[in-house]
């Protein structure tokens, strides 16, 4: 099956190279916000900024309600200054979840009053030379790390000269590699990867000038590393969210860095049911590999939507990544499957129409009754006469 949707590769990797060059951990945000705002703008997208920075990108459909939205974020993991040490250095805590053992020796940029320094985290004990066996012995965790300042810095005075205080935002370099068979390895590809879907997804639709049944809400988020997520992005027209972020590729999942890979469900529970099976049927129908997957440990933008009170359905469609919120992998066909799901998604004719209303009557409600599975009476058969 050919697949009319033309997704630009070139497209989507240049944006996704030009989001991982800007700076944007959790509470530092305002310059990717104004990149993507300007490359929406570019498109011919009417956007939108909450107060903070959140973007709401409309594209017209034929009709306004129930309208869609598709959502992933900005925001990045990064660390933040606890505390001035005596010794010069910085003590430090993490903005969002994630190891200090991919901490250690991460090159980073700390934002201060006086400007920005350069630096490096590095475990306590870092000498070999100095503390021996040591270095493999001391305990992993955000206590025991410190970042070194690229500056004069041998008292805690110097670093007060220096403009560097309590709270200042710490950014991790990604340190990113676009290899040539298609894998793509950095840090923040969570989420900035399901950004560059996103764009590249509306690219093709306008290229293409693709016909919308319903207005659909391109949404970019700001804090979801810190769980607030899409709580304050949505409009009262918008019955449906779907959430583009990573997928765990780990051992007993059954996330891939390849297709798409459509979460049923997080910690927070299923997602909705009748949002994911369409989804799925897509992906089915229009050829794009799929694997379904559920995830323990995880939450996305789709939850602090509804923990918020909006009363949407919610799916999340993720690219599979190795190793999350560490150094991480992804591969571009899953980003090329994700952004032509977006498409396909953002396309199709509305199943619901219900949801055009936030509250009605019982007429048009959905049901979930399903046939009694249909069995092979001929293998049946086979293990009833089976010998024990």
């Amino acid at each position: 099956m050919t697949d009319p949707i033309a997704i630009d590769p070139e497209y989507l990797t240049s944006q996704l190279k030009a989001l991982l060059a800007i700076s944007s951990p959790t509470g530092f945000t305002d310059e990717a916000v104004r990149y993507t705002a300007r490359e929406l703008e570019k498109l011919g997208l009417d956007v939108k900024l909450t107060r903070r920075g959140a973007i709401r990108a409309l594209r017209e459909g034929t009709a306004r309600r129930p309208a869609r939205g598709i959502v992933s974020h900005l925001d990045t993991l990064g660390a933040q200054v606890k505390g001035l040490k005596e010794n010069g250095r910085l003590e430090l805590v993490s903005i969002g979840h994630w190891s200090a053992r991919f901490a250690e020796g991460a090159r980073v940029s700390v934002f201060s009053s006086k400007g920005t320094y350069r630096g490096t985290i590095l475990p306590l004990k870092a000498s070999g030379h100095t503390f021996n066996e040591e270095v493999d012995t001391q305990p992993s965790g955000w206590p025991y790390v410190e970042l070194r300042v690229d500056a004069l810095s041998r008292h805690r005075h110097d670093l007060v000269q220096l403009g560097i205080d309590v709270g200042d935002i710490v950014a991790i370099d990604p340190q990113p590699e676009f290899l040539e068979n298609g894998f793509i390895v950095s840090r923040h590809l969570d989420d900035k990867a399901g950004v560059a879907i996103m764009l590249a997804a509306l690219e093709a639709m306008q290229r293409q000038q693709l016909v919308t049944p319903v207005d659909t809400y391109w949404l970019f988020t700001i804090g979801e590393e810190v769980g607030v997520g899409a709580s304050a992005a949505l409009v009262p027209e918008i019955a449906s969210l779907v959430a583009i972020d990573n997928g765990t590729s780990a051992p007993g999942q059954a996330s891939q860095e390849f297709g798409v890979t459509l979460a049923m469900a997080d910690q927070t529970g299923p997602f909705d049911y009748h949002l994911s099976k369409k989804l799925h049927h897509i992906c089915r129908d229009q050829g794009i590999p799929v694997q379904k997957d559920v995830f323990r440990y995880y939450r996305s933008d789709a939850a602090s939507a509804v923990e918020a009170g909006h009363d949407v359905r919610t799916a999340l469609i993720t690219f599979g990544v190795d190793a999350s919120h560490g150094y991480e992998r992804i591969h571009l066909h899953a980003l090329m499957s994700n952004a032509k799901l977006a498409v396909h998604y953002a396309t199709s004719e509305v199943q619901i129409e219900r949801d055009a209303e936030e509250i009605s009557g019982l007429r048009g409600f959905t049901r979930q009754a399903v046939a009694e599975a249909e069995q092979d009476l001929e293998a049946t058969q086979d293990i009833e006469q089976a010998p024990i």
